[in-house]
């Protein structure tokens, strides 16, 4: 039986395998290998990357110890992911104008959650931003940024396209509305302090509600 509250921890250079069987053959999502905001820009460039040559190009990072990013397992099952790290490392960030922020390199960014369907609304992707706040924090990090979607009118956000999170998940962990007047899509902030952090890397247990 699955455990029902799986351990998170950072991801480490050595945990390519568990990668490739959480996103397994899409990629995670269309072949994407948790690179968009890592190719500079999309059309012809990002079709001629998606698939083989994305995962061949975050295998080589992730293996070098270049990428940062939370971890969930259930057992030895991973379960959840959450890429984070300096937002100079994502270039595409700087080509969408509603994102555009007043950034140095203590700021960092939480740009991918990827959680299967099995897991899914079982508090994992909250689990998996504490430890990415963590990992920021002792990365150096004074300024954290997030990118959530949001629902049109009373509709929710079909989770293929929740994959920068929604911002419940983020006002609950201490982050602030920091979007420009009128801009098509949130931009928020949270302020870390220097210091490490503890965390005992398992899911909270969900509250009883809707």
């Amino acid at each position: 039986m699955a455990d029902p509250r799986p351990t998170v921890r950072a991801l480490r250079s050595d945990d390519w395998s568990a990668i490739e069987r959480l996103f397994g053959a899409r990629g995670a999502c269309g072949g994407c290998w948790c690179m968009w905001w890592r190719v500079p820009r999309g059309g012809r460039l990002w079709d001629e990357n998606k698939g083989e040559p994305n995962r061949r190009a975050f295998r080589r990072l992730v293996t070098r110890g270049a990428v940062h990013g939370s971890l969930a397992f259930s057992g030895d099952e991973p379960v959840g992911w959450c890429c984070v790290g300096p937002r100079g490392e994502f270039p595409r960030l700087e080509r969408t104008k509603a994102l555009a922020s007043d950034w140095d390199e203590t700021t960092w960014s939480v740009v991918c959650f990827f959680i299967p369907t099995g897991w899914r609304r079982r508090g994992v992707a909250g689990a998996l931003l504490r430890e990415a706040v963590r990992i920021a924090r002792d990365g150096g990090a004074r300024r954290l940024e997030a990118y959530p979607v949001v629902a049109k009118g009373t509709a929710s956000v079909p989770a293929a396209f929740a994959w920068t999170g929604v911002p419940a998940i983020f006002l609950g962990q201490g982050f602030r509305d920091a979007s420009a007047p009128g801009a098509s899509r949130p931009l928020l902030v949270r302020t870390l302090r220097p210091g490490r952090t503890r965390s005992s890397g398992r899911v909270a247990p969900r509250r009883p509600g809707p």
